[in-house]
C-alpha cells in the first residue's frame, strides 16, 4: 500500500509563491512518476505537473509552466511543486498522485494512489 499526503497549500497574495510537499509512505516497487492535479470550483481536474522518479523527466501544463517547477527527493520520498507568481485563477485544490509508469503521462486514470488534495487560494 502507498499512501500520499499533501502539505504545503494555504491563503497567498497574487504574485506570491508557495511550495507543496507530497510525502509518500509504503513500498514503492518498479518504476512510477508522480504527478500534481488541481481542481477550482466548478471545472474539471486538471492536469499540473509530473515527474518521472528515476531520471527526472518533467511535464508541466502550459498554464503553469513558466511559473511552476517540479521536483523529488528520492531521500526522503517526497515530491514538491514550487509555486511562483501565484495568480487567482490558480485557486483550487491540488493533488499530488503517483502512476505505475516509468514515463510521465498526463492521462488521470493512469494514477493510481492520490494524495487528499491540499488547498491553495490566491487572493487578489
Amino acid at each position: 500500500q502507498v499512501q500520499l499526503v499533501e502539505s504545503g497549500g494555504g491563503l497567498v497574495q497574487a504574485g506570491g509563491s508557495l511550495r507543496l510537499s507530497c510525502a509518500a509512505s509504503g513500498r514503492a516497487i518498479g518504476s512510477y512518476s508522480m504527478g500534481w492535479f488541481r481542481q477550482a470550483p466548478g471545472k474539471e481536474r486538471e492536469f499540473v505537473a509530473a515527474i518521472s522518479w528515476i531520471g527526472g523527466t518533467a511535464d508541466y501544463a502550459t498554464s503553469v509552466k513558466d511559473r511552476f517547477i517540479i521536483s523529488r527527493d528520492g531521500t526522503k520520498n517526497t515530491g514538491y511543486l514550487q509555486m511562483n507568481s501565484l495568480k487567482p485563477e490558480d485557486t483550487a485544490v491540488y493533488y499530488c498522485a503517483r502512476a505505475p509508469t516509468p514515463w510521465v503521462t498526463r492521462i488521470t486514470d493512469d494514477y493510481r494512489y492520490w494524495g487528499q488534495g491540499t488547498q491553495v487560494t490566491v487572493s487578489s
